[in-house]
């Protein structure tokens, strides 16, 4: 959410950052709403003066008995009344105009954020990791995890596409490899939490889903929403509330199931674990100072490198360009593993600083002990990591050609020794 007064101080910087975003300037119809909306309301304040002034002056008529001029001050009273509800109902009006329009203006890049229409703007930071030569042509997982336990028409007969059934070994591995990233997150000191998957729509306002992205979120029956991330909930936990600068800055990390409904993927990743309606994510949200933000943002990226390295998973970490970054991000960075199956990269983690973004949009806020007042805090998320995503990638990069998976050391204590998967 944007702050009507910055965009009044410098309405050119403004529109130069929504030009990046590829978005057409729109800080003279904002101002100029701002301004018709900031008159009706001081209209109104100054009709709300004068019926004070003139309740005094009808109480001391009435007090002197002179009711001619009683009446006729009664009169004036009420058609000003009426001048004053309709001048207030002009301003309610243009306010939640104003305020649907700045809804649904996405967040402005970082200065050192590149320029780019799309993904092949983005720009390559770093690399780990040597891809791994192998002695057979590598296979994509759906081609060969089946008997490990990878069932897809178990799954569509059961819910439809993009679902999966995890059975026997994969499934052990899933859940190993959940547990092994929240623990390494947790040592890294973030608190685990384990939060609701049922939202309300202000929390989706608040992270940025509501209202632009609706059509890819599942809603129920009752108003409520299924979590596309558990950045949602967990950024929430400071909603509406005001934090006092020593406690920051605050680390949250979670593992839930995620929905979304993938609306605007058609045709795309139709095949495997890579882009489903239901997985599991190892989320980490931060809630910081602006001072801290930038550090913090690099820290929650090496949290997630960390597991990658770990894993022995080959990876590169790009920084987005503005045409391919989020709505509520002001920069982030993506983590894309290497998967031998495909012959790429993939995106396996996004992590994103969001400035005051969305804390303008749950009215979170900090005090400091030198400072009147408060400020809003910044609030950075990522993925520490899509759980499926790496699935996939221990999957492929790890396969052998008999059809079996060796088991990553690091994740063979959460699989009770076991060090590999074997075809039924």
């Amino acid at each position: 959410m944007h702050d009507i007064r910055l965009i009044r101080d410098d309405p050119a910087a403004f529109d130069a950052g929504l030009a990046k975003r590829g978005a057409a300037p729109l800080a003279d119809e904002l101002v100029a709403l701002d301004a018709q909306r900031r008159r009706f309301d001081s209209e109104y304040q100054d009709g709300k003066a004068e019926k004070k002034k003139a309740d005094k002056a009808i109480g001391a008529a009435k007090g002197r008995g002179d009711i001619a001029l009683y009446n006729q001050l009664l009169l004036n009273a009420q058609q000003s009344e009426a001048i004053d509800h309709a001048l207030l109902d002009q301003s309610v009006r243009l306010t939640a105009e104003l305020e649907a329009l700045l809804a649904a203006i996405p967040n402005l890049p970082a200065a050192d954020v590149p320029d780019g229409a799309d993904e092949d703007g983005n720009v390559e930071v770093a690399r780990w990791g040597t891809p791994r030569a192998f002695d057979f042509t590598p296979r994509e997982h759906p081609d060969f995890a089946a008997p490990l336990g990878l069932d897809f028409e178990g799954a569509a007969a059961i819910a439809g596409a993009r679902f999966a059934v995890l059975r026997g070994g994969v499934a052990r591995l899933n859940r190993a490899l959940g547990q092994y990233m929240l623990d390494r997150q947790a040592e890294r000191g973030f608190e685990e939490v384990a939060p609701p998957l049922l939202v309300r729509s202000e929390a989706l306002f608040g992270t940025g889903q509501l209202p632009k992205f609706a059509e890819d979120l599942f809603q129920t029956t009752d108003g409520r929403w299924l979590i596309p991330t558990a950045e949602v909930s967990l950024t929430n936990l400071v909603r509406e509330r005001i934090l006092d600068e020593q406690t920051l800055p605050l680390r949250f990390t979670a593992l839930t199931p995620c929905f979304r409904s993938e609306a605007g993927a058609a045709g795309r990743d139709t095949r495997g674990l890579i882009r489903q309606h239901q997985f599991d994510k190892v989320e980490l949200v931060a809630i910081t100072t602006p001072e801290q933000s930038a550090a913090e943002h690099e820290a929650m990226t090496a949290a997630a490198e960390a597991i990658l390295q770990a894993l022995d998973l080959p990876y590169r970490k790009m920084l987005l360009c503005t045409g391919d970054m989020g709505f509520s991000a002001t920069k982030t960075f993506d983590l894309e593993v290497w998967l031998p199956g495909q012959q790429k990269y993939r995106e396996i983690s996004s992590i994103s600083n969001c400035g005051d973004f969305q804390a303008r949009r749950m009215d979170a806020r900090f005090r400091t002990a030198s400072e009147k007042g408060t400020r809003f805090v910044h609030t950075l998320n990522g993925s520490g990591l899509a759980v499926g995503r790496t699935l996939v990638a221990v999957l492929e990069n790890c396969q052998q050609a008999d059809g079996s998976v060796r088991i990553p050391d690091v994740l063979v204590p959460y699989m009770g020794g076991v060090t590999e998967l074997r075809p039924a």
